[in-house]
């Protein structure tokens, strides 16, 4: 069993939404405008959800310079902040209900491997502002995640703060930051290194809950 935290950190993708669809459009629209013959599949793109951008876009571009890739990936994400609102996400169940029950006892945060504003986007797109004491994405900044635990942990002060993902990268880099981590299997990974578990939103909100 986890020792009480203060604050849980949310992973975003996988964790509290599935916007593949939307993403996978984000990044076929911009393909089209720009005459690139290539066209990416839900199934390509939920198997790099979670990457940082840099890997994303070797895989996804590996016929172009760097500078290049990184020129479309900034295209393909201020296309992605037009689609969001229009288009959205799935939320899973359970989560903005949690959420607001789970705010009322711990501070809450998102931190994501996504490009800069995304997450503002998911939050305002899911209603959920008022639960969310701040968040951080990779594109801020560019750096892995345990540095931006960190970052958190530093400014708000936090001495038992808890992150919650998908993926085993999530758990490697919580490990890296020397907090906990726990994992949801109803996303987009699988891993056997983790703190526990849970197969709903539901149930991880109870356990936060009655801890």
């Amino acid at each position: 069993m986890l020792t009480k935290p203060d604050s849980l950190i949310f992973d975003m993708d996988g964790t509290l939404w599935d916007a593949v669809d939307t993403y996978a459009h984000s990044w076929n629209v911009m393909f089209e405008e720009l005459g690139i013959d290539k066209k990416v599949s839900r199934q390509q793109l939920s198997g790099m959800v979670g990457w940082e951008g840099k890997k994303v876009v070797e895989v996804m571009m590996p016929d172009f310079e760097p500078e290049k890739r990184w020129e479309i990936y900034g295209q393909v994400n201020e296309k992605r902040k037009v689609l969001i609102p229009q288009m959205g996400g799935i939320l899973y169940d359970g989560v903005k209900e949690g959420l607001a029950q789970l705010a009322e006892k711990y501070q809450l945060f998102i931190l994501s491997n996504c490009a800069a504003g995304v997450i503002r986007q998911f939050i305002d797109w899911a209603g959920i502002d008022a639960h969310i004491t701040d968040e951080i994405a990779y594109g801020i900044n560019f750096m892995p995640k345990q540095h931006n635990i960190k970052l958190l942990a530093d400014k708000y002060d936090l001495k038992a703060p808890v992150y919650v993902g998908d993926t085993e990268g999530d758990g490697h880099q919580s490990r890296l930051a020397g907090i906990p981590f726990v994992f949801v299997s109803y996303g987009f990974g699988q891993t056997n290194d983790y703190d526990e578990k849970f197969d709903d939103f539901k149930s991880l909100t109870d356990y936060f809950l009655n801890l």
